[in-house]
């Protein structure tokens, strides 16, 4: 009877250290409504509001522009675990193959038709999920998977997107894999392609 209370009691210990760990390995727990002002001023109501989208000029390309709201250009944003921007894409631009690795992405088409990929990891072999938007569609891009839009119309597509984190990241795969300097013997072994195009995808910066 000792042993096995001796054993329910080292159980419950080992339980307990894996849920402090787990507890110090969380973001911190928000105790406050908002983060005050960095000068500790009053906030009035210009401190939750942001006009920067008022005016937002097409940049013609072949990429979509994107304006972030993140808590750097909105510093309320800070501790509220949210971050959102505004994507404007000119007919036949590409937001580019890409993760967020710390937050889930929601994606409101505003004006427009838009085409969009997600591709799921969790079976062994990846698959393609595609969609085409339109005007109020919202899509779901779950945290730390590969996805992408594409305007294939002859209009401008606008879209907003809201992130389940203050700081959701980005990983742009193009840039990753061809503007960091990997050895180009790795990058053309790797995807089986002669060093001319590894080259030609290196020059390329999104």
């Amino acid at each position: 009877m000792a042993s096995r209370s001796a054993l329910a009691v080292s159980t419950f210990l080992c339980l307990a250290a894996l849920a402090a760990l787990s507890a110090h390995a969380a973001d911190p727990e928000e105790i406050r409504d908002f983060a005050p002002p960095a000068d500790y001023a009053p906030p009035n109501a210009s401190y939750f509001t942001f006009t920067e989208l008022r005016n937002i000029d097409v940049k013609q390309g072949q990429f979509a522009n994107v304006t972030n709201v993140n808590v750097v250009s909105f510093p309320v944003l800070s501790g509220l675990g949210v971050a959102n921007a505004l994507l404007v894409y000119p007919p036949g631009s590409v937001n580019v193959p890409h993760t967020h690795p710390r937050g889930t992405e929601t994606l409101f088409v505003l004006e427009g038709t838009l085409e969009v990929g997600l591709i799921d990891t969790t079976l062994p072999v990846p698959v393609l999920f595609t969609q085409t938007l339109y005007k109020n569609d919202i899509f779901v891009f779950p945290r730390g998977l590969v996805h992408f839009q594409i305007n294939k119309s002859k209009y401008v597509v606008r879209a907003y997107a809201s992130f389940s984190s203050t700081n959701p990241g980005l990983v742009s795969l193009p840039r990753t894999l061809f503007g960091v300097h990997i050895d180009p013997e790795v990058l053309t072994k790797s995807f089986e392609v002669s060093s001319d195009i590894i080259a030609k995808l290196s020059a390329v910066q999104p």
